[in-house]
């Protein structure tokens, strides 16, 4: 099914007056006041009300006599309310009690902590607890029952065909559950049976799925729980599968309508590489670069992605794969989201090769003009082999000679259209000439051995087709199975969890009272005479008051004047000039600042490993994720760190979070919990595209259904049975969902 607004464009139906357009106001039991509120969820036509899915189902299908009660089992009972009260308890809590009649015999329901229980009920209300009973003063008792009111004494009596399996939905003020369950039983009567079912009666059999106008039916009507599960199931595998053959689709595509430079990785390259670094490599850091290698061999181009822990480092990774694609002869490019990050990645690749003669250059905004035009010309000519940028380095201006590999760091802050810029870059010369990429003899590499990463360049004949450049992404944020499904779902995936040896986990403590402030500041200024450095981290520039304790420019005055007196401390925001905000960070890394007071602009990028401790402002406001990324900017060289986030915070996700961060240095188990608490928010990062791409789906609580759905559309993509007639109306509604947030041609 396809949500749509346009009645004109129901891929369901070709024609104009599609049933399922049907503003929702004019379904039988809505009107013009329940469309208002309705439209408060999303809710606007028939078929908008028909995808409204239950989130669950009360099922009080075992309704029993009082008398037939049995202990912890699953079962209901219907009485008359016939007593209400309330008990204080010590510390401020209470317990709410109510009293059923059922025929003759009394059965209880309790609730702990819940006074507004108490309202919802009135002397001589029919109503039907259900739960698993026990036993207490000689009576049954429910604690926390689910709760079903009958609304006349006629239901009452006929109690069996007045309850049974009742679906649950989100609803919104204004309207009742009872109102909620009339409308969507109103809609399924009416409409549908206008639904039409893309998939293939064989195809549905195969996979054991219902047809979908019966889901629709059970999903809103069922007979059983278990009548209700299959058809949920149903709606919610139609909206990951036609997601994940959209990833499918891509990845093809990729893969048949475009070749790529083939880099090849010889002993000889990978020993010429390896010996630039000052460490040897970890095991999963090699088992990465043995993936790369496979990868760039080929002519088709690689798609892959590169998750790691904080500092497991990934970066030197990057610099192998683009090393060997200048190496084969060829350019290769980085891009970052940050000037912060694009720095840190320049002065890597400055430090590497700083007695090597590949030629590179550092692309940002705000250059110089006759310096971008020199940099702009190098690379259209080939001359630049290695380009390290901002966004700047996808504009239309930048034009490469033969671009072999495209990076691209921190990903997830970057949306589709940016990472699928590379692929339409076209490697055209500019002179009748081959392609020549000077050779370099380097005279004295780190191991005074020569190093010659460009010495075999290939010539590239003018003739060939244009060839789209490997993209390796990379992210050090790791991802929850469930967003990487999806998000990077037409990707190959390299993991690193392994950190490098020596390097220490951050002991991670949690601040509260101003106490234990006092104490943690002692703390930084005891480090500090030992010659560490520390970072204060706030999660905004200005104060909202004079006295805004968590605001950059606010603390920034108060360490100078009061807690750290007599240390240098230095301020870092985003709204600093260019020019500024390199100045300090040169200073914090040549050591003349001790404190850096700073918002979430080192959130990745900064590497100094002298920097050993870590101050968080209202760690409360920032997600697990993001707590992560910040930690891992200490603790990088060979001394212990400590992070101390301050938090008054007493909120049960607040505690959820911050004891998470105290309990775990993991930075994919803390992917999970974040995903848990927070959500999937916006799995492919094009809100600002104003897409969606998920309907009813969610990932994360759905994680069982995509690994099916991944795996249902990776077997009709690969085994070409998509591309048959029968599965017509599947291609259109994917191509209607997807085909913009996707890159996909509009044609199948």
């Amino acid at each position: 099914m396809d949500e749509m607004t346009d009645s004109t464009e129901n891929p369901h139906h070709n024609i104009v007056e599609d049933p399922l357009q049907t503003p929702v106001q004019f379904v039988a039991g809505v009107g013009p006041q329940r469309a208002a509120l309705l439209a408060k969820l999303g809710i606007k036509t028939a078929l908008d009300l028909l995808l409204h899915l239950p989130h669950s189902v009360n099922d009080f299908t075992d309704m029993r006599p009082a008398t037939h009660l049995e202990k912890e089992v699953e079962q209901s009972v219907h009485g008359r309310v016939v007593d209400r009260d309330i008990r204080n308890l010590s510390k401020g809590r209470t317990l709410v009690g109510i009293l059923l009649d059922c025929e003759g015999h009394f059965v209880r329901g309790t609730w702990f902590n819940q006074p507004w229980m108490l309202k919802k009920f009135r002397d001589e209300d029919h109503v039907v607890f259900s739960g698993k009973p026990k036993r207490a003063s000689g009576r049954w008792e429910f604690s926390n029952p689910r709760i079903h009111w009958l609304s006349t004494e006629d239901e009452a009596a006929d109690i069996e065909n007045a309850v049974g399996v009742l679906p649950r939905y989100p609803l919104t003020e204004g309207i009742k559950m009872d109102d909620m369950r009339r409308m969507t039983r109103s809609v399924v009567d009416g409409f549908a049976e206008s639904v039409q079912d893309p998939l293939p009666e064989y195809y549905r059999s195969h996979h054991k799925l219902p047809h979908l106008p019966t889901a629709l039916h059970w999903l809103h009507t069922p007979d059983s729980k278990e009548q209700f599960e299959t058809a949920r199931h149903r709606v919610i595998l139609d909206d990951l599968f036609e997601f994940q053959l959209g990833l499918a689709l891509r990845r093809r595509i990729w893969g048949t309508n475009s070749k790529a430079w083939p880099i090849a990785v010889t002993a000889k390259i990978d020993a010429r590489i390896r010996r630039l670094f000052e460490f040897r490599f970890t095991s999963g850091q090699d088992q990465t670069v043995k993936e790369l290698a496979k990868d760039l061999a080929k002519e088709q181009p690689m798609h892959r992605l590169l998750q790691a822990d904080v500092g497991a480092g990934k970066t030197a990774i990057a610099v192998y794969a683009m090393l060997s694609a200048v190496a084969a002869g060829c350019q290769a490019v980085l891009m970052a989201p940050t000037e912060v990050l694009a720095t840190q990645h320049w002065l890597t690749f400055e430090h590497l090769l700083r007695q090597s003669r590949v030629k590179r250059g550092f692309l940002v905004g705000g250059l110089p003009a006759a310096e971008r035009r020199q940099l702009l010309s190098d690379i259209a000519v080939g001359d630049c082999q290695i380009v390290v940028g901002t966004q700047a380095v996808i504009q239309e201006s930048v034009r490469f000679r033969n671009l072999a590999l495209a990076v691209i760091d921190e990903q997830h802050r970057f949306g589709v259209r940016q990472r699928a810029a590379f692929g339409s870059v076209d490697d055209k010369p500019t002179d009748g000439d081959s392609a020549h990429v000077p050779g370099t003899a380097d005279s004295a590499a780190p191991t005074g051995q020569q190093h010659e990463l460009a010495a075999n360049a290939e010539t590239r004949p003018v003739s060939a087709p244009p060839r789209q450049p490997h993209v390796l992404v990379m992210t050090a944020t790791p991802i929850p199975r469930s967003l990487c499904l999806t998000r990077f779902g037409d990707l190959d995936v390299s993991t690193m969890r392994e950190l490098p040896p020596g390097r220490q986990n951050v002991v991670t403590s949690r601040v509260e009272t101003v106490e234990q402030q006092a104490r943690a500041w002692e703390f930084v200024r005891q480090q500090v005479a030992k010659g560490r450095q520390a970072f204060v981290v706030c999660p905004r520039v200005e104060g909202q008051d004079d006295d805004d304790d968590a605001a950059a420019e606010t603390v920034f005055q108060n360490l100078q004047q009061a807690q750290l007196n007599g240390i240098t401390v230095g301020l870092l925001h985003g709204r600093m000039d260019r020019d500024t905000r390199h100045d300090v960070m040169g200073r914090f890394r040549n050591h003349e600042i001790e404190v850096l007071v700073s918002t979430t602009v080192i959130e990745v990028g900064v590497d100094v490993p002298n920097a050993t401790i870590m101050l968080v402002q209202q760690a409360e406001r920032f997600g697990l994720a993001q707590l992560h990324q910040l930690r891992g900017r200490i603790c990088r060289g060979s001394f212990q760190g400590y992070c101390f986030l301050i938090s008054d915070a007493d909120t049960p996700e607040a505690n959820q979070r911050l004891q998470a961060m105290e309990q775990s240095s993991d930075g994919f188990e803390l992917a999970e919990k974040d995903a848990e608490l927070r959500g999937p928010g916006d799995v492919l990062g094009t809100r600002q595209s104003g897409a969606l791409p998920l309907r009813v789906a969610n990932p994360i609580r759905d994680i069982q259904i995509l690994q099916t759905a991944r795996r249902m559309a990776h077997d009709l993509v690969r085994t070409g049975d998509f591309d048959s007639p029968e599965y017509q109306s599947l291609r259109n509604i994917v191509l209607k969902r997807f085909a913009h947030v996707l890159d996909l041609p509009q044609t199948g």
